[in-house]
């Protein structure tokens, strides 16, 4: 697994009286498969995990992928670490699904043949063969969600940070998506509001007021974010 290194990182948005600090002096290191990232809207979660493709640069402190620096060596990091929003309209940028995910390739150097095969070989694995023509910002929200993956996916990136793919789905559509982050090989670092996707995960941060207050397995750390919330 990638070793994802966060040293003693601050970060602060704004300036002047509408500054406002997001995250304090978290140094962390990430090498587990399944990690889990919980805590309230605003306690700097969603910030934490942008910090790791660089995304967001932190204000203090670094951010380190395999030793690579976020802030000095931002293409080779996405090369390795890929990113899903909550809401997958903010990725779907082709008219069609074939479309979009082969858009995320089009810097890699294949060639049309071996690119296609690939494209093929993504919508197949996650369900969306049926629909490689079809309209992408018309399909389902599920579909759109596994869309928004399969985009990522196809570049091969080593981990998947996933910022709370399921908030905006049924439970069907969770469930489909659910089942897709648990078939991964990839290092997947998943922020989640629904507390039941961290089962059989390896390890689960919480984050409170912009820190990092419990590190540890998910029962464990699902236990301490409830005692927080009451």
């Amino acid at each position: 697994m990638p070793v994802i290194d966060i040293e003693r990182v601050s970060h602060t948005y704004g300036e002047g009286t509408s500054r406002r600090t997001v995250l304090r002096d978290v140094t962390v290191t990430l090498t587990e498969q399944r990690i889990g990232i919980i805590g309230a809207n605003g306690s700097g979660k969603s910030t934490f995990v942008r910090l790791l493709n660089g995304l967001v640069v932190p204000t203090q402190g670094a951010v380190t992928v395999d030793g690579l620096d976020t802030r000095r060596h931002a293409r080779e990091v996405r090369r390795r670490v890929g990113f899903c929003f909550t809401d997958p309209d903010a990725q779907i940028v082709m008219p069609t699904v074939a479309e979009d995910v082969a858009f995320g390739l089009r810097r890699r150097g294949l060639g049309k043949a071996e690119a296609a095969a690939r494209v093929r070989e993504t919508l197949e694995a996650y369900g969306l063969a049926d629909h490689a023509d079809h309209p992408a910002h018309l399909l389902s929200g599920g579909q759109k969600q596994l869309l928004a993956l399969s985009s990522v996916l196809v570049t091969d990136p080593e981990v998947l940070v996933l910022d709370e793919p399921t908030t905006l789905l049924d439970l069907r559509n969770a469930a489909a998506v659910q089942r897709v982050v648990r078939g991964l090989p990839h290092q997947v670092v998943l922020v989640t509001h629904h507390l039941d996707l961290l089962d059989g995960f390896d390890r689960v941060l919480v984050f409170d007021e912009a820190r990092l207050v419990h590190d540890g397995p998910p029962h464990a750390a699902v236990e301490h974010y409830r005692k927080l919330m009451s």
